[in-house]
């Protein structure tokens, strides 16, 4: 069951960075794998003009979602497609949310994942503030869906810090779970290693990081460093700065075995089982 994870440094050019994915994705179709993962906004970075890029492609007039089909279907691949602006399906003059969307091998969209969490945050760099609610509306659903590489649970970025959303995809059935993301170069140096072994570690899951590595218009500076991470924390492939594609295979009998030898679920108490919040003291 091989698995494919995605680095780019995409730009604002739509259809020169939809021509980079393209033979990015060829790469990982030829390397073996079944799912590829795209990273957080793929198709475009640095742009302002959010709003009509999703009104553009809800109304069947943008490229992304031709791309994403006929690419899917010509590679015989599922395909994670990172982030793209979407609205609300059947309300193409909504805010758009922050959309990650799995379609499969034959081209058909069977998952949407609308991020949970914005990423409305002060950072010490070039840019210093990042406000994604200005552009994007929170998603509302907790998302696993089947697929031929185990079932996978969809999360983006910054709910990387939210670790209540993965106990949900591990109760939910998830054996991988995908954080296409574009970290910025101050908090992925930081945070990005322990916050994605943190989040495998503790589901027992596959996690799938695509990433953005580079520099991008903003002007804005993304960590990179894409891993496939195992549910026992290992990092199985990793790419520093830079496009590339990274290949890893999923180990079911192993990935069991871990879950039989330290049945983490069984033992979870607060919250999850009906059991009293621990009590504050004054």
């Amino acid at each position: 069951m091989s698995l494919a994870v995605i680095q780019m440094v995409s730009q604002s050019d739509v259809l020169a960075n939809l021509r980079q994915a393209r033979r990015l994705l060829e790469e990982a179709a030829q390397g073996g794998a079944q799912l590829a993962v795209l990273p957080e906004n793929f198709a475009a970075m640095g742009r302002r003009d959010i709003a009509d890029i999703g009104r553009a492609e809800a109304l069947g007039e943008g490229p992304i979602l031709p791309w994403l089909k006929q690419t899917a279907r010509d590679l015989k691949l599922w395909i994670v497609a990172g982030t793209l602006p979407l609205p609300p399906v059947d309300q193409p003059m909504a805010r758009a949310n922050a959309c990650s969307l799995l379609v499969n091998a034959d081209g058909e969209c069977v998952a949407r994942y609308d991020k949970l969490h914005l990423f409305d945050v002060d950072v010490a760099d070039n840019r210093g503030r990042y406000r994604e609610s200005d552009d994007y509306a929170q998603g509302e659903q907790v998302v696993v869906a089947d697929t031929p590489v185990g079932k996978l649970g969809l999360t983006v970025c910054y709910d990387l810090r939210f670790p209540e959303l993965y106990s949900e995809l591990r109760a939910a059935g998830a054996e991988l779970i995908t954080a296409p993301s574009a970290f910025t170069a101050v908090t992925g140096a930081a945070h990005w290693e322990v916050l994605i072994r943190a989040r495998a570690i503790e589901t027992q899951c596959y996690l799938l990081a695509a990433a953005q590595g580079g520099v991008h218009p903003g002007p804005r500076e993304t960590w990179g460093h894409a891993a496939i991470i195992d549910p026992w924390g290992r990092i199985l492939a990793g790419q520093a700065q830079g496009e590339g594609v990274l290949l890893a295979e999923r180990d079911a009998v192993e990935q069991a075995a871990i879950r039989a030898r330290m049945p983490v679920v069984s033992h979870r108490r607060f919250f999850s089982q009906g059991a009293q919040r621990p009590a504050t003291q004054d």
